[in-house]
């Protein structure tokens, strides 16, 4: 279940960044090297980030981030073994801001980090 969830995130993540114009927007952008136990938490950016700068008035965008909001993505995202652990993780306002794409990367790349985990 969580692999078809997280394969349909991925499918409304290509529909949104093709019919993005603007790739050049700047916003808050969680690393690339997300430790296992701060992957919710940068989901949590990612999801306050596309609500913040695109709202969920097109039809992708409300697509994915109810997709994102997701109880299956969010245990298909959960990586970390402990509860307490989750401390040390960035705020979204700590994140640098990077260009639109790079988000949209960044937001694909862990979503596909959760894939191979559950295959």
């Amino acid at each position: 279940m969580e692999r078809k969830k997280l394969q349909e995130v991925l499918r409304e993540l290509k529909m949104l960044k093709r019919d993005f114009p603007n790739t050049e927007l700047m916003m808050n952008t969680p690393p690339k090297d997300i430790e296992d136990c701060c992957c919710l938490t940068a989901l949590t950016c990612f999801r306050e980030t596309l609500l913040q700068h695109f709202g969920i008035s097109g039809k992708y965008q409300k697509k994915l981030y109810k997709s994102l909001n997701h109880t299956l993505t969010i245990s298909g995202l959960n990586f970390c073994n402990t509860e307490t652990s989750t401390t040390n993780c960035s705020t979204c306002h700590s994140h640098p801001k990077e260009k639109a794409s790079e988000f949209f990367n960044r937001l694909e790349s862990l979503v596909q980090r959760g894939l191979s985990r559950i295959n």
